[in-house]
This record gives C-alpha cells, structure tokens and sequence, in this order.
C-alpha cells in the first residue's frame, strides 16, 4: 500500500474487484437478456455477501477461486482460446473470391486459391494435377470434409455459405470462442440429471437422463430471418396428431399473397380459415376479398388440420416461453439430410420424436411406441403426460471444443456471437 494510502478504501476497492470478477466469471459478464431480443433465459446469480464470506472461509484461496469459472468444456474452451490468440500472431489468411458456384469438374482461376485457403486452415490438400485451376475429386474430398466439420451442407460445391465460412477470419474465429465462454457461464453449473439440451448452433439435441445420455437427435431450427431463441423451459408431454394454427405475421407475411392469387389454393393441404381468433366460425375464402386485406393486419384464423401434410408432422411438443414456438415433428423429413438446417419460423423440428418419447418413458406407465403409432394411424389427438417433467435448454453453442482444446467451429449464422462480444465490450 502506497504511503498516506487510506487502508479502509484500499479494502474496499479490493472487495468490489474481487466480487466483480468472481461474479463475472461465474455468472457471466453481461445480462444474457438484454443482449438480444431472442435470449430469455435464468442466467445465474450470486449474492456478493456469499461470495466473500466463502472466500473469506476457503482453506485455499487460490484453489477456490480456480473452481468459480463452469465445468463441462469450459476449460477446453479456454485453451482453445489461447491457441488462437497465439495463432493470430503467425496465420496466414487467403481470402477467397465471390463468383458463380465452384463445381467439381470446373475449371477456375479460384482453385489454386480454395487450396491454399484449406491448407491454411490446417487441412491436408492434395498437389494440383497437370491442369492447376481444375476442381478435381482429390480436392472435393477435402472440400466435403470441411462443409461436414463446419455444419454445411456436404455436396463439394462452393457456393455463397461455404465462401462465406471459407473467409471466416481468425478475429471472428476469437470472437466466437470468446461469446460461447461467456454463454456457458450464463447456464447453471449443473444442468440437473434429467434435461433436454438443445443446440441451435450445430442443429443437434441431446436427451440426458439420470444423468447418462439416453438421446441424441438432429433438429432443424429456425431461419436467420426467424432465428430460435435461447431459452430455458420445462417440458411435461406431447400430443399426437395436433393442428397446427397459423401464426398471425406468417398468414400475412406468406399465405396471404396465394390466398391472393388463388382463395381455395389452402383448402388442398387441409388449411381452414376462421372467421376471427375467439370462435369457429368458419369462413368461406371466396366471399373475401384478399387484395384488400394488409399483411400486418391479418384478421382471420388459418388452421390446418391434422394429417400426413400438417406442418407439425404427428407430434407436438408444447412449452412455456414468450415466443410461441415449440418441438415438433415434421412433415419434410427430407430437410435432416441437409447440413445447415435452418428452415422453420424458430420452432425445433426434431427427427425421430417417437425414439424420443420411447426413451423418456422408459417403459413407464404402460407406455410402448408401437401404441402411440396406433393412435396416430386413427387420427385421434392424445395427450400423453411425461413420468417426469424435464429441464429443456435451448442454446447457441457455435463452438466446442475438446479436452486436447481442439475447437469445432459452427458459423455464426444469426450473427449472435457478434452481439455478445459488442455486449461484453460495454463498460
């Protein structure tokens, strides 16, 4: 302490530092909600006072405030972290240039380029044969290699995403890493023994019981127009066979202009259309005129009914959240074939829901698939409650990494990450 010091403000500006820090790196920097208008989660909170009387009473200081930060991968998260911020200092960056898509057999002044920029990005390229600029299989190989790594769609041609991803810089590459340290720390320490654990970032679920993985499945997530959110939920059953009622902004946005062209055009895929939200009514689609209907102010009620083309497929599972949306099968199971799998309004299509359901009950209360399949062969909307409700997690992890701190990256296809850092920048 300097000379003259004031020993009393000196503790004290050391306390709030230390609690400013433990909370940080416990809890999160910033307030997850007030990041993004699609981030309604319980992050985590301290009590300042808990925090100094345990560090007051840790046997060993040093060992204690080593345990604040998250468990799980973040550790391996940081090391990656600090891989990359060495790696800055050294990497070579060959960006590739936009065009009409590159595909296997062309030949492009821009292959010489895809290769270097592969192996800057530590892939193993195979030599050029006797025509340099020809798209050849060797390199689709690899080229293939890198869209399954990064979570795109896995054909060899590179197109707008996978020029996008190619050019990805070691900056945004830091900044990714650094968002998902920090939105791990937004999530409870233990996510519990029993949880459904959904990520947005590389379209995949998981199901966690007893604390064992029972369950793992692709999903589909919302566009970058209709992003998922990032919440926490509870999830206590499914219904088979539901209708699914249009949102009011997708009736505007996107059934109006074909009721425009053609009012009996829904009637085909089993749609209705009420008269207004509170009754039904239902209304006869030639006696309005749609040209004088506006898109923001749609009046009526669209449903549509259940079935092989019902856009939630045979199940439904609902939860609280501000957001309407909602896990569900899906009638275009074609979609889980893709790589980048954002397609729904920021509903979560899941793959195989029956498999799911299958494992949650376990064998529980009579409960068989087989069943569940002859229920929806009937048509009949049933309600099945869980033996156990279960945590849902639905986050954006566009980054993992492995214990040798080996990150796998997933672009940041809602431009979240970014938000995050610019958040985190804020005094």
């Amino acid at each position: 302490m300097a000379p003259g010091a004031d020993p009393v403000a000196a503790e004290a500006s050391l306390s709030a530092a230390f609690v400013a820090y433990a909370s940080d790196v416990s809890t999160g920097r910033v307030r997850a909600n007030r990041v993004d208008k699609d981030i309604d989660i319980q992050q985590r909170k301290v009590d300042k006072a808990d925090l100094l009387k345990a560090a007051a009473d840790a046997s060993d200081f040093a060992a204690w405030l080593a345990a604040l930060p998250p468990k799980g991968d973040y550790p391996d998260l940081q090391k990656a972290l600090a891989k990359w911020r060495e790696k800055r200092a050294t990497a070579v960056y060959t960006p590739m240039a936009d065009g009409t898509a590159l595909k296997p057999g062309m030949i492009d002044v821009r292959v010489p380029i895809l290769r270097k920029r592969l192996a800057e990005l530590d892939f193993t390229v195979p030599p050029a044969g006797t025509v340099a600029d020809l798209y050849d299989e060797p390199l689709v190989v690899v080229v293939k290699a890198y869209q399954e790594m990064k979570g795109l769609t896995v054909d060899g041609v590179i197109g707008a995403k996978t020029v996008r991803s190619l050019n990805t810089t070691i900056d945004e590459r830091i900044e990714q890493i650094v968002a998902n340290l920090e939105r791990r720390r937004w999530l409870p320490e233990d996510l519990g023994a029993r949880y459904v654990y959904v990520n947005t970032g590389d379209y995949s679920m998981i199901f966690v019981n007893e604390g064992k993985l029972a369950f793992r499945s692709q999903v589909i997530v919302g566009t970058p127009k209709d992003p998922t959110p990032e919440i926490q939920s509870v999830m206590r059953g499914f219904q088979t066979n539901p209708y699914w009622t249009v949102p009011q902004s997708i009736a505007g946005e996107e059934y109006l202009p074909i009721l425009r062209r053609d009012p009996n055009a829904l009637a085909g895929s089993g749609f209705k259309i009420f008269a207004s939200w509170s009754n039904d009514d239902e209304l006869d689609p030639n006696t309005v005129d749609w040209s004088s209907i506006h898109p923001k102010a749609f009046p009526y009620r669209i449903r549509q009914d259940s079935g092989a083309s019902n856009a939630l497929g045979y199940i439904f599972f609902p939860f609280v959240n501000k957001y309407g949306i909602y896990m569900h099968d899906t009638a275009s199971r074609w979609l889980f074939t893709e790589g980048s799998r954002n397609f729904s309004h920021g509903c979560i299509r899941l793959q195989n829901p029956l498999d799911f359901v299958e494992k949650v009950f376990n064998g529980k209360n009579g409960f068989s698939k087989e069943r569940v399949q002859q229920v929806i062969a009937t048509g009949q909307q049933a309600h099945y409650t869980f033996p156990e409700s279960i945590t849902l997690y639905v986050t954006y992890r566009t980054v993992t990494a492995s214990a040798e701190g080996m990150p796998t990256f997933r672009d940041d296809v809602y431009g979240r990450d970014h938000r995050v850092v610019k958040a985190m920048a804020k005094p």
